[in-house]
């Protein structure tokens, strides 16, 4: 039995969110959530709160054990950039890339 989330368009890299996804890849639910509560990075909050919201999934739409859980397949994949431009000296302008991603958790026995 597999149950998943889904959160698009996040303020975060993928890039960066690849480097938290590759912690709890595998691991049991107890042992994943602590290491994010515990990781600095900003990815790590973003990632926990869509694992609770698949645990809550397992639990409440698939009756789901939860102390049996894994985190069976999470992917964090680009999603749209956000462009936006700065003024510069002698009338030029800059632009600025703000990347947006997209989290997928699946959680199963």
């Amino acid at each position: 039995m597999k149950t998943t989330a889904t959160l698009r368009g996040v303020r975060l890299s993928a890039q960066k969110g690849r480097l938290i996804a590759d912690l709890v890849r595998g691991k049991p639910i107890e042992k994943a959530l602590d290491i994010l509560t515990f990781s600095p990075q900003k990815g790590a909050g973003i990632i926990r709160k869509v694992l609770l919201s698949a645990i809550a999934n397992a639990e409440n739409n698939d009756g789901a054990d939860i102390d049996e859980l894994k985190v069976k397949t999470i992917h964090v994949e680009k999603g749209a950039v956000l462009k936006r431009s700065i003024a510069r000296a002698k009338g030029r302008g800059n632009r600025i890339s703000k990347p947006t991603c997209h989290i997928y958790v699946a959680v199963g026995d």
